[in-house]
């Protein structure tokens, strides 16, 4: 995905047809006439599609701030109002990064959908491989926006179309998900074990995706079965388990599409983007906002110092968890031991400066061009092995499977962090796998939507009100552009 540049017109970016994520004049315009006539076309298309995942950094950055576990930080308590809003649980129908999720990932919707929509107009070898990566990617994009916002408008036969949004109502979640099921059963039907290229996902891909919309539908039996599929596989395991692999490098570039990579966002450090199109950018965006203010030091790029973990997860670790440390830096120590310097930034006690910065998605000192801030090369790990296995631990002991089985793949994650097995069974267990999803995915983009389907949001998430807050409220443009025809979520 690194090597191709497309250019596409795609003329509706979400429902409402947004226009300040594009504005280019094109020498020609891509449509249904003229476009999905041969085997290039569908190429090209499905690089336009996984274009959009580059943007995924605007659902991962507004799960963080909603979670227990991060502050916010920035410079002030006013930097990216809305991510700050957010942290505080007083966010309403008026804030852009909310309106950037819905705009994003429809837009994924979108370039997906164009695609389905077309599949009969030519013939050739190969082609359910594309259709059935179109449809993965299409239920990803899906899937975010019923985690975020609940009911969604769904045209399962093809793209919206300026007006939709005065007809076509918002789906009720259960129909959401049956939605996504359908696009994600033909994604596993269609698709290839092996991946076509790198960046492309596969068949396994596929399923563990299936596995955790079970998951959340809460079909656990559903659920064990896919995910059991991947680990039986025998294409992943954890980093650092086998041969002279090292652990400590599976958020470096050096573990970019390793092993206990099941779905892997490709990111790269060659285009830059403007603060007018962040979602332009080729780069990982969140990387650059993460990083520390100020930095002057060894290993790191300095950043715009948000996404900071509290110290009550650093704290929850023990001194022996190999991951504490891969996970979380602590800067005052890190300063300490290597003379690097820093700015504080924001000191807000709700959503300010904690010392504490997401590791896993620092920048990393590299060669990238343009904005630095803005073309971080970091790979963004969507669905790791661990995740695959914590997941599949949890559908077997709340679907009344195995705990043996259970167990073994909780074990898993907790011998590669150094850390001796459990013998706990039941809710026991239960409360185990909970935990370690919370010390193994900090930073990711889990928390919160795991404590929502939970039901542990309210008691772990200050000011969060359940059920209101266990969705975002619908853009307030977009409740305009319907003109009534759909109902603002509970609450706000």
């Amino acid at each position: 995905m690194k090597k191709y540049i497309l250019i596409m017109v795609l003329a509706l970016l979400s429902i409402s047809c947004a226009d300040d994520f594009v504005d280019v004049n094109p020498p020609y315009t891509v449509n249904s006439e003229n476009f999905f006539l041969s085997e290039e076309d569908y190429r090209n298309g499905l690089i336009g599609i996984y274009d959009l995942l580059q943007a995924n950094y605007a659902s991962v950055m507004l799960a963080e701030v909603a979670s227990d576990d991060i502050n916010t930080g920035g410079e002030s308590p006013t930097d990216v109002i809305g991510w700050q809003q957010v942290d505080r649980m007083i966010h309403t129908p008026i804030n852009q990064q909310i309106r950037d999720v819905w705009n994003f990932n429809f837009a994924g919707v979108y370039r997906a959908s164009f695609m389905v929509e077309n599949q009969d107009k030519t013939e050739f070898p190969g082609k359910e491989q594309y259709l059935a990566e179109a449809r993965f990617l299409r239920a990803f994009y899906n899937f975010n926006l019923v985690r975020f916002f609940g009911e969604i408008p769904i045209k399962p036969e093809g793209r919206f179309e300026l007006g939709d949004e005065l007809n076509i109502e918002r789906f009720s979640v259960e129909d959401v998900y049956a939605h996504i099921e359908d696009d994600l059963l033909y994604a596993v039907e269609n698709m290839a074990t092996t991946s076509q290229e790198p960046w492309r996902v596969n068949q396994y891909a596929a399923k563990a995706l299936l596995g955790k919309v079970y998951l959340y539908m809460e079909r656990f039996d559903d659920a064990a079965s896919e995910l059991n599929d991947v680990v039986n596989s025998g294409v992943y395991h954890l980093l650092g388990t086998q041969g002279d692999e090292d652990f400590a490098n599976l958020f470096e570039f050096e573990g970019e599409n390793g092993p206990e990579s099941v779905f892997e966002i490709q990111y790269t450090g060659v285009q830059g983007a403007g603060f007018d199109c962040l979602q332009c950018s080729t780069g990982n965006v969140m990387v650059g906002f993460s990083g520390v203010r100020g930095y002057d030091g060894i290993k790191f790029e300095p950043g715009f110092g948000f996404i900071l973990p509290k110290e009550s997860i650093y704290n929850a670790y023990t001194s022996n968890d190999l991951r504490r440390d891969l996970s979380i830096l602590n800067i005052e120590d890190w300063a300490a031991e290597t003379g690097a310097s820093f700015d504080i930034g924001n000191q807000d006690e709700q959503t300010g400066h904690t010392g504490y910065y997401n590791r896993k998605y620092l920048p990393r000192i590299n060669e990238n061009q343009a904005d630095a801030n803005l073309t971080q090369p970091n790979n963004f790990r969507a669905i790791r092995y661990a995740d695959v296995l914590l997941m599949g631990a949890e559908a077997l002991v709340r679907g009344g499977g195995s705990d043996d089985l259970a167990r073994d793949y909780v074990n898993q994650v907790r011998n590669r962090a150094g850390l001796s097995s459990v013998q706990s069974s039941g809710n026991d267990l239960l409360e185990t796998i909970y935990n370690e999803r919370r010390l193994e995915l900090v930073g990711e983009g889990h928390r919160f939507f795991d404590l929502v389907r939970t039901n542990r949001a309210a008691n772990r998430i200050d000011g969060f009100v359940a059920p209101k807050n266990n969705v975002f409220p619908i853009p307030l443009e977009e409740m305009q552009f319907a003109q009534g025809n759909w109902e603002q979520n509970d609450g706000y």
